[in-house]
């Protein structure tokens, strides 16, 4: 979950800044008022190129670290190596970017 976390806050910090701020604001009926919000960093998550890529490059210690969370329920310390590990890998996946939006397109002759 930390490392879920760490990665969303690191790619979608305005989905989660704003949602924050909607659930300090409205403390009696956030669950209802901030679902919209919720479900942006959802979407944020789901289709952001580089957690896309995290998630194929580093399945394998992700999965690991799950499966740790499973078997230390009372004792999710014992996981943070499993965390390190999956952040580590994290760390090294390097977006990928297309031409067409990473470089500036010349003007049209006229």
């Amino acid at each position: 979950m930390q490392a879920a976390l760490e990665v969303t806050a690191r790619y979608c910090s305005r989905e989660l800044e704003q949602y924050g701020q909607c659930v300090a604001a409205k403390p009696e009926s956030w669950q209802r008022d901030c679902h919209h919000l919720k479900m942006s960093i959802s979407q944020c998550t789901s289709s952001h190129p580089i957690i896309r890529q995290i998630r194929q490059a580093c399945a394998e210690p992700f999965e690991a670290f799950e499966e740790c969370l499973r078997q230390n329920e009372a004792a999710v310390s014992n996981c943070a190596e499993h965390v390190r590990r999956f952040l580590q890998c994290a760390e090294q996946v390097q977006p990928t970017h297309s031409p067409s939006t990473t470089q500036a397109q010349p003007f049209p002759a006229s």
